[in-house]
């Protein structure tokens, strides 16, 4: 079962005297932080609070309601903020990093299971899945001759390997 709240970012510092944060995103870009409006004080969504924000190069200032000087600010140092999915578009082929960690990674011709994924990388010409492979880490491409399935709800990720991605 996938998680409803994604952890979103931390904040981790304070902005100015009126009780805005800076904030680290754990998402795509800070763009993308920046366009939700309201995100969760946990992991379970029982604590909403309505935000404001933009981006500033790495990081989202945001303004919390309920947060109104930088003493408030400064004690939600060290905080997770979460998102909720359903919040999130994603487009045709995308995927949460989290929702993709743990498939198994299957040979599309030959059924030859391999492993199953650890994490995914953003290289800026293609994402990489990283895998377990008999002991040593194996970076997978993530180009269109190498993927052939990503079946997030059946668990697994058929591919065609390149030649010698598995040779020890």
């Amino acid at each position: 079962m996938r998680k409803r709240y994604l952890e979103a970012g931390e904040v981790v510092s304070t902005h100015g005297v009126r009780g805005e944060m800076r904030v680290q995103p754990w998402c795509d870009s800070p763009e993308m932080l920046a366009k939700l409006r309201t995100l969760y004080w946990d992991a379970e969504g029982r604590q909403p609070v309505r935000v404001k924000s933009r981006p500033h190069k790495t990081l989202v200032l945001m303004k919390a309601d309920g947060i109104d000087t930088v003493q408030d600010a400064a004690a939600r140092r060290g905080h997770v903020l979460y998102l909720d999915r359903r919040d999130i578009k994603l487009a045709e082929g995308q995927y949460f990093i989290c929702d993709l960690i743990g498939l198994r990674v299957i040979n599309a011709a030959t059924g030859e299971e391999y492993g199953m994924l650890t994490d995914v990388s953003a290289t800026g010409a293609n994402d990489v899945y990283h895998m377990d492979y008999q002991g040593r880490e194996v970076l997978i491409p993530v180009i269109p001759p190498v993927i052939d399935t990503v079946d997030v709800d059946g668990g697994v990720v058929k591919i065609h390997p390149l030649e010698g991605l598995f040779d020890l």
